[in-house]
């Protein structure tokens, strides 16, 4: 999985703490934010054309985005506020609300008959954008500021760790303000929990235990207990300043300097966040799904179709979930008759997800073993792609584990998209902290979805865009980006990949998984099921370990809908190639239809059938 997120706080104060795994360079945002208002592209000069004045009217806006979010600078490789942190107060959600309302007023009085074709998309894409965030606005206060499964507590030592780069001494000066700054950010947290704790907004009871621990792992360690090993953040620290050779003197300095930050802000604001939910545990009601908050039903609608970018709603999507879960159970069949084994389905299952041979050993050198196959697939799908991409990403791609301090919550794999300036590749993160939750039959879907040819194809191929505006690079359309991922699972068979029967069952298995989480978030979040329900459904219809189900259902409880979009937006991308083959016939170029799903950036859905039947007449 992978989220590409806009840092916007119109879109919930959550997104802040969702970054981990930003969407990633030939043409990259300017690196000198201008503080110029779009409201001023107006009146800039009097003789610009209408195709000027609309791109002077992008790029002010996403100026003013970056601006606005030392985080998301950091992630783009910009240091102009690289010692501090977003403001995720109601007070700032409340001026970006301010804000995109104007912008949305603006972008109508653009003539588009005098705009290209490509400029009338983009600005689909910018006024959808707005419009799609304004609307959640009215659920401002539903979605969980703090969750299990990504959340403040645990963004704070995955950010410095994987973004904050200390390259001179002034970078180590901002990774300590920083720290500083932890404090302010955890109130402002606080106080939107407590904003949620008068309107009756609470994750589940069960997901306070997993937030309260993670925090204290953070905690522990030197120099916050006495231990024999450095805190995860203090060990970090520590290597990023060794790699600038200092004098003995000022490595001393800025280790205490380091120590005092770390004793004096960043404890004693996790141990203020750790009573707070200590306290909040004891007020949330009883129950899973959203359906237990105030205007659940209408918010989980919102959900629905913020991820779904559809009008599907809860029973529809239900439905498309059972169907689907029933055709790739008969395809399950077809490779059990294949492979000889004799017994039911269920049977099947219990036996790929217990035999040894499916798995690699619990220790250092399997999870080695793990990480060498993972890019040995990489490897080989990657001398294929020009096969059947014309468009390819310039920027490299490795293969990571996830870090020891967040992978008992974190998902089983992700993707981070690489930094604009080549200073950090894509990562395809792979979760090793239970070996029997990643077999050896899922190995080759899951390198192909997180990837090649899946998100790193296409999160990096739309940043090197050429001829979009920086925004249409950033804007998220999760059923686009997660439906791309599970399309090129099923591509990997296409391209003659899956050799072995079980490496195509655990194609199969992965689009099961998806298939099931139609039913599952629908049945947690409208139908009423509990989280016991909802596991005992994938541990009957998956063959995915136990420990595999349990962390996905609380992630789709923590997360409601977003986990129906890979699904969707597969099934979408499946019906829009099938519709290009059958009227294109031999004229159907594989090579064109990818390039023309990718050269444009995140889309929703309706956009980009749109562009698929105007790419289709043109071929014709």
């Amino acid at each position: 999985m992978t989220y590409s997120k806009r840092t916007l706080l119109a879109v919930s104060i959550a997104t802040v703490f969702n970054l981990a795994t930003l969407s990633g360079c030939s043409e990259a945002p300017s690196t000198t934010i201008s503080n110029t208002s779009p409201n001023s592209a107006e009146t800039t000069n009097a003789t610009q054309t209408e195709s000027q004045r609309l791109a002077t009217f992008f790029q002010a806006s996403f100026d003013q985005d970056v601006a606005n979010s030392p985080i998301w600078q950091s992630y783009l490789g910009i240091k102009d506020d690289y010692d501090k942190w977003d403001d995720v107060s109601d007070a700032a959600t409340q001026a970006e609300m301010d804000k995109l309302t104007a912008r949305l007023a603006q972008s109508k009085t653009f003539d588009t008959s005098k705009l290209s074709s490509q400029e009338q998309l983009s600005l689909q894409i910018f006024q959808q954008d707005i419009a799609r965030q304004l609307a959640n606005d009215e659920f401002r206060h539903h979605v969980y500021i703090m969750h299990q499964f990504r959340a403040a507590h645990t963004f704070i030592p995955s950010f410095l760790i994987n973004i904050h780069r200390i390259n001179d001494i002034s970078d180590a000066d901002a990774y300590i303000q920083r720290l500083h700054g932890v404090s302010v950010m955890f109130d402002q947290v606080i106080d939107q929990l407590r904003i949620r704790e008068k309107l009756g907004v609470f994750p589940p009871k069960w997901a306070y235990d997993q937030m309260i621990q993670a925090s204290k792992n953070v905690i522990s360690g030197n120099p916050f207990t006495e231990s024999d090993n450095d805190s995860t953040i203090l060990a970090d620290f520590t290597q990023k300043l060794d790699a600038l050779e200092l004098s003995q003197a000022e490595q001393s300095s800025y280790l205490s300097k380091a120590n005092t930050a770390l004793n004096k802000s960043v404890k004693p604001a996790y141990e203020k966040l750790i009573a707070e939910l200590m306290k909040q545990r004891l007020l949330s009601p009883a129950g899973d799904g959203v359906w237990r908050l105030p205007d659940g039903d209408k918010w989980y609608q919102n959900r629905l179709e913020w991820f779904t970018t559809t009008q599907l709603d809860a029973q529809q999507v239900h439905q498309i979930g059972v169907e689907n879960v029933e055709r790739i159970h008969a395809q399950m069949r077809a490779i059990m008759a294949q492979v000889n084994f004799e017994g039911t389905l269920q049977e099947f299952f219990t036996f790929m997800r217990t035999d040894p041979q499916f798995y690699y050993p619990d220790s250092d050198q399997g999870r080695a073993d793990y990480m060498a196959d993972a890019k040995t697939y990489i490897d080989k799908m990657e001398e294929k792609i020009p096969e059947y991409f014309g468009l390819t990403p310039k920027a490299p791609m490795i293969v990571k584990r996830v870090e020891a301090f967040r992978e008992q919550s974190a998902g089983k794999a992700f993707y981070q998209s690489p930094a604009l300036d080549g200073s950090r590749p894509g990562i395809y993160y792979a979760n090793l902290f239970d070996m029997m939750a990643m077999p050896t039959y899922q190995m080759e879907a899951l390198a192909y979805h997180e990837g090649i040819p899946g998100h790193h194809m296409q999160r990096a191929i739309t940043q090197e865009l050429d001829g979009i505006p920086d925004f249409q690079k950033y804007a998220s359309f999760t059923a686009y980006t997660e439906g791309w991922g599970l399309y090129t699972e099923e591509l990997g068979k296409d391209m003659g990949f899956y050799t072995d029967p079980y490496s195509d069952f655990g194609r199969l298995a992965m689009e099961l998984w998806r298939a099931c989480r139609l039913v599952v978030d629908t049945g947690i979040h409208a139908q009423q099921w509990s989280r016991e329900k909802a596991i005992d459904y994938l541990v009957e219809n998956t063959p995915n370990a136990k420990y595999d189900a349990v962390k996905a259902i609380e992630r789709y409880i923590a997360m409601p809908g977003q986990a129906t979009a890979y699904m969707i937006g597969k099934l979408k991308i499946m019906e829009l190639r099938d519709k290009a083959k059958n009227e294109l016939g031999d004229e159907f170029d594989i090579r064109g239809f990818h390039d023309e799903v990718l050269k444009d950036g995140p889309l929703p859905l309706s956009l980009l059938e749109a562009k698929i039947d105007a790419w289709i007449q043109s071929q014709q």
